[in-house]
């Protein structure tokens, strides 16, 4: 048996489990959610399983009756048990008694709000921190704490930032030899086609315009296209083009799955800033998946060839790597009690890639660069920013592919993404 790799979820699962009497873990199929959390239980009732689910069909007050703490895995195939535990934990269930964990958000189906009463935990891909790839030196929630120590040297370099970036986040995909992955990426992609579809109430009509409109936003990777040009992109000679209502369907069924993790707008109170765009930046779960759906591998994105052209601007492995930092970033920034957003300007005039904002209004804003070395010009913006929010930002970082991590004389910081963790 494989040994088991512990997560980033595991420190918030820590914290949290002693003190909350149920907590809902949720994330993309293939994830790794009921090997986290399975370890924590004492019964486990695997809602996939057509036997336990029909076990707890017919008396679903089982659950208030077994040894907890009691996973509830793939509970939304029996949404109605999420009420029960709500209102066992309103009739004054001990902490850490329940477990629950997700791959879709039930569609269809009335379910109350778990709201003070069932506390909800995203857990992503892995981070680079979580697959091993060098030991961090870098906090980020030492930099929002303004206490980061900027210094330590990594062996990665692009090339092996290309590597995972197509190696996926994903444990049974990185399980695989290299050559067998795009086999797996395949039947994980045929699987949200042809079953997780239908089963959110949706069936695909035309598979070939939803893997078209799938292509079309991985190439909007870390961009805030529009929607009606990520359609164009999808289906430009196609005359009989999808509706906007249905696009807008696979936006909301993917969703539902947890298979885009959009970067909201930053959107700060006061009024030190005008005409913000409230657009959010594009981001598929995992960058191999954006990776998958282009057809791109290794060799692809390293020579540039056989990449999509961009209509949004910008390389296709930049958007990539962004891509693979901002996963790590969302990662580690619920430790630190933080949420991740972008900030752009509504003319594009002023952008930062990343804004981590914790509580008390500190920021850390993080520029990624898809280069070694840092320059004047690429540091621009988060001089701008910190002239209109001062002491509020706490630190500017560059994230590189560089080796080593330091401090410019200006106050930025500058590290290699290897060696960036919580």
């Amino acid at each position: 048996m494989v040994a088991y790799q512990p997560r980033v979820v595991d420190e918030q699962l820590d914290v949290l489990q002693p003190h909350l009497a149920a907590i809902s873990v949720h994330g993309p199929k293939g994830v790794g959610k009921t090997s986290t959390v399975r370890r924590r239980a004492s019964t486990v009732l695997a809602l996939d399983d057509e036997l336990e689910l029909e076990r707890l069909r017919a008396d679903p007050a089982v659950v208030t009756r077994l040894p907890g703490p009691v996973l509830l895995d793939e509970w939304q195939r029996y949404p109605e048990i999420w009420d029960r535990v709500r209102r066992d934990v309103d009739r004054g269930a001990e902490p850490g008694r329940y477990l629950l964990t997700g791959s879709s958000s039930p569609r269809g189906a009335t379910v109350h709000s778990g709201a003070g009463r069932i506390v909800g935990i995203r857990m992503r891909p892995m981070s680079l921190f979580e697959r091993h790839i060098d030991t961090p030196r870098v906090s980020l929630g030492e930099l929002l704490g303004g206490t980061a120590v900027t210094e330590g040297e990594t062996t990665a370099d692009l090339e092996l930032y290309v590597r995972e970036i197509v190696a996926s986040g994903f444990p049974g995909v990185r399980a695989v030899p290299s050559h067998a992955r795009a086999t797996v990426l395949d039947a994980y992609v045929e699987t949200i086609v042809q079953r997780e579809f239908p089963e959110q109430g949706y069936a695909v009509r035309r598979p070939a315009t939803l893997l078209g409109w799938l292509a079309a936003y991985a190439a909007a990777e870390s961009s805030t296209a529009k929607y009606n040009e990520i359609l164009d992109a999808a289906t430009p000679a196609q005359g009989d083009k999808p509706a906007k209502t249905t696009t807008i369907t696979y936006r909301d069924v993917l969703s539902s799955l947890w298979l885009l993790d959009p970067t909201p707008a930053w959107i700060p109170t006061g009024n030190v800033f005008k005409r913000l765009s409230q657009a959010p930046k594009h981001h598929l779960a995992d960058p191999a998946l954006a990776a998958h759906l282009l057809q791109l591998d290794e060799d692809s994105l390293l020579s540039g060839t056989r990449t999509p052209t961009r209509p949004w601007g910008g390389s296709i492995l930049g958007a990539l790597f962004e891509s693979l930092v901002t996963l790590d970033v969302k990662a580690y920034a619920p430790l630190a009690d933080a949420r991740v957003y972008h900030l752009r300007d509504r003319n594009g005039d002023h952008e930062v890639d990343l804004i981590v904002q914790g509580r008390g209004g500190r920021v850390v804003a993080i520029e990624v660069k898809l280069a070694a070395s840092v320059q004047d010009a690429d540091v621009r913006h988060l001089h701008w920013l910190k002239e209109r929010l001062g002491d509020d930002l706490v630190d500017m970082v560059v994230v590189t592919t560089g080796r080593h991590a330091y401090r410019r004389p200006d106050g930025v910081a500058v590290v290699p993404a290897a060696l960036l963790g919580p």
